[in-house]
């Protein structure tokens, strides 16, 4: 009866690290911290400002061209002037310069292609402190830690890679979870590599020696 009971204890506990891996969500940690928040939304891509857009109008190419979103998020063509783009989706923005158009073209039909991806400010990724180069990302889907650190050149030799904190707004309150740099970066430990959400703030401090 023992030996039964240690075995079903054991096939218990299996099966719940299983569950837990298999979530993604509320079961990863990292030492010395609260747990990480790694449930990835799937959202669609909004166009920010420094994007350039590619607008195609089906049989009216003279007012088909690539134009860049400006820094207060709007667009400029030859028949629509001042157009928000910024926060919206492609066919959201697509459908907004049809109705535009419809003043001056019959049943508009557009497409619009984002090229040059920045992203809007409060989805792209900024890195701050210690990093080897410091910067704000545009967010890419199923982005990791790794991706981040890859992309700013790893951290200085006067960073405190362990001590690192990310910042995450959740549920519209901004949250701290401390993030292991350096267990992943110098020491290959990829579980300390969690997923990344848009918005995010990594700030990696000073070591103090």
């Amino acid at each position: 009866m023992g030996k039964y009971k240690a075995n079903l204890m054991k096939h218990s506990t299996i099966v719940l690290a299983a569950a837990c891996a298999l979530a993604l969500g509320g079961c990863a940690t990292n030492r010395g911290g609260q747990p990480i928040e790694t449930q990835v939304t799937d959202s669609q891509y909004l166009i920010g400002p420094g994007d350039s857009v590619n607008i195609i109008v089906w049989r009216n190419p003279e007012v088909s061209m690539s134009v860049p979103v400006r820094p207060d998020g709007k667009i400029t063509t030859p028949l629509v002037e001042d157009l928000p783009a910024a926060g919206k989706t492609s066919t959201a923005l697509a459908r907004d310069i049809e109705k535009a158009l419809s003043k001056y073209i019959q049943q508009p039909v557009v497409t619009v292609i984002v090229t040059n991806f920045v992203g809007n400010y409060n989805e792209q990724i900024r890195v701050i402190g210690q990093a080897a180069k410091p910067q704000a990302l545009a967010y890419r889907r199923d982005m990791s830690l790794m991706d981040v650190m890859i992309a700013v050149g790893g951290t200085t030799e006067f960073a405190a890679g362990n001590r690192a904190k990310l910042i995450r707004n959740v549920d519209g309150k901004q949250q701290q979870f401390n993030v292991r740099l350096d267990d992943l970066i110098k020491d290959g430990d990829i579980s300390a590599n969690v997923p990344m959400r848009a918005g995010d703030i990594l700030v990696i401090p000073e070591s103090f020696f």
